[in-house]
């Protein structure tokens, strides 16, 4: 799905066991502890603290039942250097989106210094009609996500700036986040070129475009849905204030930022590396820098005025607005309120409360996997199999499951489709089905969990709180139900070719 981070090599337990410790097989009961924990803890902590729940109560609530799954693994023989090796992995496999998180951070206070971001803004204000505004979002993150292969890429350029121009009209925000979200996502699990996209059928045993080519059948369905729900909202929905005074929000840009095409060419520089396929985290780095650059050439008065330190030589004072800009975000001046708090974001200090969750998260997550006990959820997840289309539900279920426990997409993806590839073999089912399962769960939700790498990140670059855009996120929500109905009523299910005869041999 997204171009976050490498995924891992392996499925995160260790599958030697010590020769000197002999670790009990857990019970359901013992893998069920933590997750009642934290799903009473996390309940409590959204009940008191609401939206603010991400910024250190959620935390908390991870930890916890991180310590709670860590007594279950001390009673069933696991020592600490054990758990704690597993911890030290599970967190690993996050450092690839702790670094592109700090970077982003660094890129939305250059590109807002250097006028990227008000130019995108101005433009977009110019084209966009309020009444199509949402479904106008959510097609345009689809056709670049569809382009470069990266949700994340997306969010953090055109996203940032799609959201400052909905509340420069007036619109909300929250659905705007929810329709970035849904194109980015559609776009990037159709892409050839995106990570999951290619780690779900590499799990699987399925050929890349056939696993495209299957996706199609809930995909499709699911963003004519979801465009569908923009329009009706767009039309629906009053546009407020901010439609009466774009002119003075245009005129307050053009005044201060001087926007011009030439300003977008950060935005060019980190499309055109991401088509490339290069790493998300040095394609976000150089668009951190092209910005800096355009910054220093087009924005002279403007990163002056931003350093406000008059004793400094001109050199050292470009250089320290840029450093700033870079560390602790942009501050906007522009004498207009809205405007001006719309502006005033990014740096990498902004990216830490983001960091700590994920952190906590995926504690917990690697607790889960060393101690055998998300592994054995999942055992107990099998038994409910029936039949073909129970399986299918089955892994939905499993990979949803995975995302809230693990905080990681790609363990979401890795675990379910390693355990269950062999009972779709079993049960006559081609691979496809599995891949596109994985994709139609662990993909699409996890930008949904607020402790999931994805969903931190989308929260965080966008702004908005993950439970506030999570009911607008139209195509992440409906793509599970359809998958989950075909495999209710049997429909585009591909089976295995039975194998062929000896006469057929003969």
């Amino acid at each position: 799905m997204t171009s976050h981070q490498q995924p891992p090599n392996s499925d995160g337990a260790d599958t030697k066991p010590s020769s000197a410790v002999t670790h009990k097989t857990p019970t359901l009961l013992d893998a069920l502890i933590p997750i009642i924990a934290l799903v009473c803890m996390l309940t409590t902590s959204v009940y008191l603290f609401s939206s603010d729940s991400s910024y250190g109560a959620n935390q908390i609530a991870l930890i916890m039942a991180a310590c709670i799954a860590l007594v279950v693994g001390v009673k069933n023989g696991y020592s600490w250097k054990e758990m704690e090796a597993g911890i030290v992995k599970s967190v690993s496999l996050s450092t690839g989106a702790l670094l592109i998180l700090f970077s982003v951070g660094s890129l939305i206070g250059t590109w807002i210094l250097a006028g990227t971001v008000p130019t995108m803004i101005f433009y977009g204000m110019k084209i966009l009609n309020p009444d199509y505004f949402y479904a106008a979002s959510c097609l345009l993150c689809a056709v670049v996500a569809l382009s470069i292969g990266s949700s994340w890429t997306v969010a953090g350029t055109l996203g940032i700036a799609l959201i400052g121009v909905a509340a420069a009209m007036g619109l909300s925000t929250e659905i705007t986040a929810g329709a970035i979200i849904s194109g980015a996502y559609f776009g990037d699990k159709m892409s050839p070129m995106s990570d999951t996209t290619n780690l779900a059928p590499a799990v699987a045993g399925s050929e890349l475009f056939a696993h495209i080519r299957h996706m199609v059948w809930t995909t499709t369905p699911s963003i004519i849905i979801a465009l569908i729900g923009f329009l009706i909202l767009g039309f629906s929905t009053e546009s407020g204030e901010g439609v009466s005074n774009l002119a003075t929000t245009m005129a307050l840009i053009e005044q201060t930022y001087n926007p011009g095409l030439h300003l977008l060419l950060p935005l060019l520089v980190v499309l055109v590396l991401a088509y490339k396929k290069l790493p998300a985290f040095p394609t976000v780095i150089l668009g951190t820098l092209a910005g800096a650059i355009c910054a220093v050439l087009f924005q002279f008065d403007g990163v002056i005025k931003f350093v406000n330190d008059d004793s400094l030589p001109t050199l050292v004072a470009l250089i320290k607005g840029v450093w700033v800009a870079m560390f602790d975000g942009y501050t906007a001046n522009t004498g207009d309120e809205v405007l001006d708090s719309l502006l005033s974001r990014g740096g990498m200090s902004s990216m830490v409360n983001t960091v700590w969750l994920i952190l906590c998260a995926m504690a917990f997550g690697g607790v889960m996997e060393k101690t055998g006990l998300l592994k054995r959820l999942l055992q107990g997840v099998l038994k409910l199999v029936t039949s073909s289309g129970s399986l299918i539900m089955t892994t939905l279920v499993s990979c949803i499951g995975a995302n809230l426990i693990t905080g990681d997409q790609f363990i979401a993806i890795l675990l379910p489709g390693r355990m269950l590839k062999v009972e779709y073999e079993k049960h006559g089912l081609a691979p496809v089905n599995l891949s596109r399962a994985l994709e139609d769960s662990a993909t699409i939700t996890s930008p949904l969990v607020p402790w999931n790498t994805c969903g931190a990140y989308m929260a965080s670059t966008l702004g908005v709180a993950t439970i506030a855009y999570l009911p607008y996120a139209f195509f992440n929500l409906v793509c599970p139900l359809i998958s989950a109905a075909y495999a209710r009523f049997d429909f585009k299910i591909e089976r295995l070719a039975p194998a062929p005869t000896e006469e057929a041999l003969a």
